[in-house]
C-alpha cells in the first residue's frame, strides 16, 4: 500500500480533493481561455496561422509528452513534492508569458508552463485515489475531477474574453498567478505526502521516442503548407515520427517497467478512454480554434463578445459535467458517451453549414450541442480509464488518459487548422473553408459514440477483469489493501 499520511476525516478529504481540482481547474482553463486571443496575439506579434498553432500546441504536445514521466518522478520522490514544484513552475511559465516580447518567447514560455502543468493533472490524480479509499467516495471524487476538466475548458473563451478586453492578451497569463500561488499554500497546508511502495523505474528511452513521435509529427503537420509537403525537412519530420511510432510499442513490450504498459490495452474500457479521449479532444481543439477565428476575423466581433456567444457552449458544459459524474458513479458511462458523441457529431453537421453571416438559430444551437457533448464526456474518461485497475496502476492509468486529452487536442489544432487554413483560397473565405473542419468534428463525434456502444458491453467488462487478473498475477496474488481495484 502506498507510504501516506492518514486523512483523518471526510472535511479533510473534501479540501484535498478542492486543491486538486484547483490545480486542474487551471490548467484546463488555460488549455482554452488561450483561444480568445489568438486574434489580439497574432495582431500585436504578427503571428502567421502556424504560427497561433504553436501557440496553442507548443504547449498541449509539451504537456503530452510530460505526463508520464512526471507520474513516475511523483511516485518515487513524493507526489506533495512534485505537486507544489508543478504549481510553482506553471506561475513562472504564466509570468513569462505574460511578459513575451515576441513570438518565439511566447512559443517558448508556453512551454515552461507545460512543464509545470505536467507535475499536475497525473499527480493529484494519485493523491485522490490515495485519499478517498473508501470505492464510493473515490468514485464520486473521480467524477468531480472529470467534470472540472470540462468546466474549465468550457469557461476559458468566456473568461479569456473578459480579459482580453478588459487588458490585454497578457492578463490571460497573469490570472493563473494568484490562483497558482493560493493553490500552492494550501497544497503546504492540507496536502499528505505519498510514494509509491516502490517506486517504477524511469524509461528514457521511451520517453524519448515519445516526444520524437509527437513532437516531429505536429511539427509536420503545421510547417507542411508553408515548407512544402515534399520538402526536405518536412519529409525528415515525418520519417522521424514515423521511425519512433514503429519503435515506441517494439521497444515498451521489451522494457521490465515501460512508460506506458502495453497491457493496459488489452482492456477494452481502457483502450476505448484513450481513443475518446483523443477523439472528443480533438474536437474540442478543432472548435475552438475554427469559432475563435471565425468570430473575431470573419464576423469582426470584440474578444469579449466571441466569449460570449460561445457562452451557450460554456453553460452546457457547466450542467452537462456535474451530471455526467453523478450518472458514472450510479450508472456507469455508456449513456454519458453515447450523449456526449452524439452531440459533438449533431454540432458538426450543423456548423458544415456556416457562412460568414450564419444567424444565430444556426451557431447558438451548434453551440449549445457541442457545450452539452462535451460536458458528457469527461467524466467517463476518467472513469474508464481506471476501471478495473489496481490501485497502484491508477495513476499510470489516469496519466494516459490526461495524456491522451493533450494528444488529441494537439492533433486537433494541427490537423483541422491546417486543413482549413490550406482550403481558403479554393473555398473563397475562411467561413466555407471551415467546411471540412466541420466534417472531422462530425466524424470524431461519431466515434466517440460507436466507442461509447462497444466498450461498455459485459465482454468489454471481461477483458478489463482479465487485465487485473495478469497484475495479480505478476504481483503474486499478495496486494492486501492497495489490492482494492478502482470501481
Amino acid at each position: 500500500m502506498s507510504r501516506s499520511i492518514a486523512v483523518p476525516d471526510r472535511r479533510h478529504r473534501l479540501i484535498v480533493l478542492a486543491i486538486c481540482c484547483l490545480s486542474l481547474f487551471i490548467v484546463g482553463l488555460d488549455n482554452t481561455v488561450v483561444n480568445i486571443a489568438l486574434p489580439a496575439i497574432q495582431h500585436d506579434l504578427g503571428a502567421p496561422a502556424s504560427g497561433l498553432q504553436w501557440v496553442i500546441d507548443a504547449y498541449t504536445l509539451v504537456l503530452a509528452s510530460l505526463l508520464m514521466l512526471s507520474g513516475s518522478i511523483a511516485d518515487r520522490i513524493g507526489r506533495k513534492r512534485v505537486f507544489q514544484t508543478g504549481l510553482l513552475l506553471f506561475v513562472l511559465g504564466s509570468l513569462l508569458c505574460s511578459l513575451a516580447p515576441g513570438l518565439g518567447w511566447l512559443i517558448a514560455f508556453r512551454a515552461v508552463q507545460a512543464v509545470g502543468g505536467s507535475m499536475l493533472n497525473p499527480v493529484a490524480m494519485s493523491i485522490i485515489t490515495n485519499t478517498f479509499t473508501d470505492r464510493k467516495e473515490r468514485a464520486q471524487a473521480i467524477g468531480v475531477w472529470g467534470g472540472v476538466v470540462g468546466i474549465s475548458m468550457a469557461l476559458g473563451p468566456l473568461i479569456g474574453g473578459f480579459l482580453v478586453d478588459a487588458a490585454g492578451w497578457p492578463s490571460i497569463f497573469l490570472i493563473n498567478i494568484p490562483v497558482g500561488l493560493a493553490a500552492c499554500l494550501l497544497t503546504v497546508r492540507h496536502v499528505p505526502e505519498s510514494r509509491a511502495p516502490r517506486a517504477r523505474r524511469l524509461d528514457p528511452v521511451g520517453q524519448v521516442l515519445m516526444v520524437l513521435l509527437l513532437g516531429c509529427g505536429t511539427a509536420a503537420i503545421i510547417e507542411g503548407p508553408g515548407h512544402g509537403w515534399t520538402s526536405p525537412l518536412i519529409l525528415a519530420l515525418a520519417a522521424v515520427a514515423l521511425a519512433a511510432l514503429l519503435a515506441f510499442p517494439f521497444w515498451e513490450r521489451r522494457v521490465a517497467e515501460p512508460l506506458v504498459d502495453p497491457r493496459f490495452f488489452r482492456s477494452a474500457p481502457f483502450t476505448g478512454a484513450t481513443v475518446t479521449a483523443v477523439c472528443a479532444f480533438a474536437a474540442l481543439g478543432g472548435f475552438l480554434f475554427l469559432n475563435t477565428l471565425y468570430l473575431q476575423n470573419v464576423r469582426h466581433y470584440s474578444p469579449v463578445a466571441a466569449g460570449l456567444w460561445t457562452l451557450p457552449m460554456a453553460g452546457l458544459t457547466l450542467l452537462a459535467a456535474p451530471l455526467s459524474g453523478r450518472i458514472v458513479g450510479s450508472r456507469g458511462p455508456r449513456l454519458p458517451l453515447l450523449a456526449a458523441g452524439a452531440a459533438i457529431a449533431a454540432s458538426g453537421v450543423l456548423l458544415t453549414r456556416l457562412t460568414a453571416d450564419s444567424p444565430a438559430l444556426l451557431l447558438l444551437p451548434a453551440y449549445a450541442l457541442f457545450g452539452l457533448g462535451f460536458g458528457l464526456v469527461n467524466a467517463p474518461i476518467t472513469n474508464s480509464a481506471v476501471s478495473g485497475m489496481p490501485l497502484a496502476q491508477a495513476g499510470v492509468a489516469a496519466a494516459v488518459a490526461s495524456t491522451s486529452r493533450q494528444v488529441g487536442q494537439s492533433l486537433g489544432v494541427a490537423v483541422i487548422g491546417t486543413v482549413v487554413t490550406g482550403a481558403v483560397a479554393r473555398a473563397g473565405g475562411f467561413a466555407p473553408a471551415t467546411h471540412a473542419g466541420w466534417w472531422i468534428v462530425t466524424g470524431l463525434g461519431l466515434t466517440v459514440f460507436l466507442l461509447g456502444l462497444v466498450t461498455t458491453t459485459p465482454w468489454a467488462a471481461g477483458t478489463a477483469a482479465r487485465v487485473a487478473a495478469r497484475f495479480d498475477h505478476a504481483q503474486g496474488g499478495v496486494r492486501g489493501a492497495s489490492a482494492e481495484r478502482l470501481p
